[in-house]
């Protein structure tokens, strides 16, 4: 009898136990950086359902079913790589659609502190459909899209991404409002003095109510961007690889700064029109030549994006949290930073939802920690740079799970 009662007093503290978990994970003593909510100190995040249950100092550890301790750490939304390259295939030959040049997003966003990316033209209207249920359906990555004005996606510089023929506003809008996951429409490497190609993806974003990405192909002598930027692209669009300038393959095309290494002048008042400038870094778009003298005169990005893919992976690029942390050793803020690679390409995507962590948002969250040391980056010549400070990724949450650990934070040791 007397055991009976014991057993019963045991099961009903466990069960009283159990309630007053309320939350499924706490992660607490993290220095939190969400820029939305103007939050930068020290302070506690409760998940419960795959959301953020509660910010606050000082929440319980027993209130919580698994307690992460990030003292020391930097925790912020998980990062926006709003360029990328995901639509990954078996296809000889497509370049960055169906292709072996693009990479599948789960092997290269987690370990990165990335939650969502959206994919820079790789599907036009004529693939998007297969690009979705192959990549998009078969991710843990939130994986979004800028679909290309091109029909066939991105699926060759020569002569597929050449042909008029196959821009088609209509359809593109078409597609594009079908599915949710598309935020944006694309126009890549487009060679020639021709604005119409532009026109026509300036139409397609108007038609779908969505931004328009530009990457600049060439011209001979290089096209004057000013017409571009002032008349055919509205307040939201983003112009990609900012800081990229001519180089073998694509040709003259105009950099922000001029011979004189000043920033042209019509530059700064697309920026001030709200044309979004955006990194792309890539494996042939960030030199220190430009960077360098741009960002002294204040020329800043407005989103941080890697432009992933096979070629950019191993160079200069490596990945999200090296370029984060390139940026903040050219002078960008750590606040700053995390704001252009979270809440403001949120904004961009036209996607508020993401990249915060109010209350009752997905609970996306990356855990860093900032190296002070000597360092070094490389650009997309090769050239390096030293740096003082680097960000590595710790831990990364995907709706509330654990998709990244670097150290083992989240998890027991074995012999506990």
């Amino acid at each position: 009898m007397k055991k009976t009662c014991l057993f019963l007093a045991f099961l009903c503290w466990s069960l009283l136990s159990i309630q007053a978990q309320q939350y499924d994970m706490l992660i607490k003593n993290g220095h939190v950086i969400d820029p939305k909510n103007q939050l930068d100190e020290v302070m506690d995040i409760a998940i419960k359902d795959q959301k953020i249950a509660r910010v606050a100092k000082n929440i319980a550890a027993e209130d919580a079913k698994k307690t992460i301790n990030a003292q020391g750490m930097i925790v912020s939304p998980g990062l926006i790589d709003i360029h990328g390259h995901h639509f990954f295939g078996t296809v000889p030959h497509r370049y960055l659609s169906n292709s072996f040049s693009a990479l599948p997003p789960d092997g290269f966003t987690f370990r990165a502190g990335v939650t969502t990316v959206a994919d820079a033209g790789g599907a036009g209207w004529r693939n998007f459909r297969q690009f979705k249920e192959q990549v998009i359906d078969r991710s843990r990555t939130r994986v979004l899209a800028f679909i290309n004005i091109v029909g066939d996606g991105m699926s060759g510089v020569v002569p597929r991404e050449q042909d008029q023929g196959d821009m088609d506003a209509k359809m593109t809008a078409m597609v594009a409002r079908q599915f949710p996951e598309i935020i944006g429409v694309k126009i890549a490497h487009y060679r020639g003095h021709e604005w119409e190609p532009y026109r026509k993806a300036a139409a397609a974003g108007v038609a779908a109510n969505i931004p328009v990405m530009v990457d600049l192909g060439g011209a001979d002598p290089a096209l004057p961007l000013a017409t571009l930027f002032l008349e055919i692209l509205r307040p939201g669009d983003i112009l990609t690889h900012m800081y990229g300038r001519n180089y073998s393959g694509h040709g003259p095309k105009e950099a922000v700064i001029d011979e004189s290494e000043k920033v042209r002048e019509h530059w700064w008042t697309a920026q001030k029109k709200g044309l979004i400038f955006d990194v792309g870094h890539g494996g042939g778009s960030f030199y220190y030549d430009i960077a360098v003298p741009a960002t002294q005169q204040g020329f800043w990005p407005n989103t941080i994006s890697t432009d992933l893919h096979t070629g950019s992976m191993n160079g200069g690029m490596k990945d999200m949290s090296n370029v984060v942390s390139k940026m903040m050793n050219l002078g960008m803020s750590l606040q700053e930073a995390i704001e252009a690679s979270t809440w403001k390409p949120a904004q961009v995507i036209q996607r508020e939802d993401l990249g915060h962590l109010s209350v009752g948002a997905e609970a996306d969250l990356a855990l860093f920690t900032l190296h002070q040391g000597a360092f070094g980056f490389l650009d997309s010549a090769g050239e390096s740079n030293a740096g003082t400070q680097r960000l590595e990724t710790e831990l990364t949450l995907r709706a509330g799970s654990i998709v990244w650990d670097l150290n083992g934070l989240g998890s027991r040791p074995w012999n506990d």
